[in-house]
């Protein structure tokens, strides 16, 4: 049985346990027509054209796990940014760690989706904001069918979060193949402020699949901060969507770091319904091997006077393979945009592959809008130079590297993070910094 038709027979197990009375009974019978009628995106789809999920979609994935399996703090800890305080909501193989999270209502709302979607103190959050941003895709609807757990997430009014958030996904393989389909829902209201820390990690080299799907919405003056760590096993794929509704004078920004995985693809979409709007997208992607990642991001500018600022870099070695799909779109009421998109990138072997395209389609005539892309190798005369002062060849390429995709790390406002992230890059690129950072 193909895996479309085993998650479509799966659902109609999953409707008999559902509530009929639940805030969401209906859409998810909608979503799984949809999903029914989209199916899986192949690379026919112009969006799709340079990344197939095929390799991915043969596996034989169990759809729920048939156990819950405890896991140890002292096990998973190297994959916390344990040196801060934070709220932690952990998921194991889909399923809510209460002894490994820690939640709160005290101002702002730190809970699960499950309890969101089952309480009805929160049902008008639910319903003015549960998939109202996620375009009707294949992907998205099959995830809004299913949508169970994952993260909730509410920043009331004048509030700001008094401590990051980490959002992590385990996976145990205690099944043979397992797919997995977080739902976050981050609601970030009027004056508010927030900090989120996401990532998903797999324990043993069983093929894992997490099709995540979040919406983020930042109200007047809201400020949302959103980390993703993408440093994965190479038989685990993940598909994240993210999809971020912003008013007037919000500040959004998203930093994707993908060092890991069989297969990532990224998507990443912004819609500025408001003026005065800043959003920032910026990524660092360093891989090897076979490994492949795709970012196709979308900043849909619909009113005046916003800005967007895209800069992604990526270093690509053996037969490995990038793509960056970066689409700006400026309506005709969007007069005084300023857009800016940059994708730079390093083909550290011959057998490297990068697909850039980045994209503008402005239809106002009063915007300063900028793109470009760029892909080449390390310079040789700066390689000579290093040399030239005693430093052995591999180590001036692995520094010289480490240079090209650091600054992206500038904008990055926790601390904490971007000490882990210098110290993955250094990893990554076999840099001994010989500092502290």
């Amino acid at each position: 049985m193909e895996l479309k038709d085993k998650l479509i027979s799966s659902f109609l197990a999953f409707e008999e346990g559902l509530d009929s009375d639940n805030t969401l009974y209906n859409v998810r019978n909608r979503a799984i027509k949809d999903f029914e009628a989209l199916g899986f995106p192949n690379r026919k789809e112009e969006d799709w054209k340079y990344t197939s999920l095929n390799p991915v979609l043969k596996q034989d994935y169990s759809v729920f796990p048939k156990k819950e399996d405890a896991i140890d703090y002292r096990d998973i800890k190297k994959y916390f940014i344990h040196d801060i305080d934070t709220y932690d909501l952990v998921f194991v193989d889909g399923i809510y760690s209460s002894h490994l999270s820690q939640t709160t209502h005290d101002k702002i709302d730190v809970c699960l989706m499950s309890s969101a979607l089952n309480k009805d103190k929160y049902r008008p959050v639910i319903e003015n904001y549960f998939s109202k941003v996620a375009p009707k895709t294949g992907l998205n609807s099959l995830n809004t069918a299913f949508a169970r757990e994952g993260a909730f997430i509410h920043i009331h009014k004048n509030r700001q979060a008094n401590k990051p958030i980490q959002i992590i996904n385990f996976s145990t393989g205690n099944e043979p193949s397992l797919l997995l389909q977080p739902r976050n829902l981050i609601v970030v209201d009027e004056n508010s402020q927030v900090q989120v820390i996401e990532r998903h990690q797999s324990l043993t080299d069983h093929p894992v699949l997490t099709n995540s799907v979040t919406e983020i919405f930042a109200e007047k003056r809201a400020i949302v901060d959103y980390y993703k760590i993408q440093n994965d096993k190479s038989s685990a794929s993940l598909i994240d969507n993210t999809f971020i509704e912003q008013k007037d004078e919000s500040n959004v920004s998203v930093h994707t770091f993908s060092f890991g995985g069989k297969l990532t693809r990224n998507n990443l979409q912004f819609f500025q319904k408001g003026e005065r709007i800043n959003s920032i997208l910026k990524g660092v992607t360093i891989i090897e091997d076979k490994q492949h990642v795709d970012h196709n991001t979308l900043v849909h500018h619909i009113e005046p006077n916003c800005e967007s600022h895209q800069d992604y870099k990526g270093i690509y070695g053996d037969r490995s393979t990038g793509v960056f799909n970066g689409r700006v779109i400026v309506e005709k009421e969007a007069q005084k945009t300023n857009a800016y998109q940059s994708n730079n990138n390093i083909l550290a072997d011959d057998k490297a592959t990068i697909n850039s395209k980045p994209q503008l389609e402005i239809f106002a005539d009063d915007v300063r809008c900028s793109h470009g892309c760029t892909i080449g190798q390390l310079d040789e005369d700066a390689l000579f130079y290093l040399q030239s002062r005693g430093i052995p060849r591999k180590e001036a390429r692995g520094l010289l590297m480490y240079a090209f995709a650091n600054n992206v790390l500038e904008s990055v406002k926790i601390p904490e993070v971007k000490k882990r992230i210098n110290k993955l890059i250094a990893t990554k690129l076999e840099v001994d910094l010989g500092f502290n950072l």
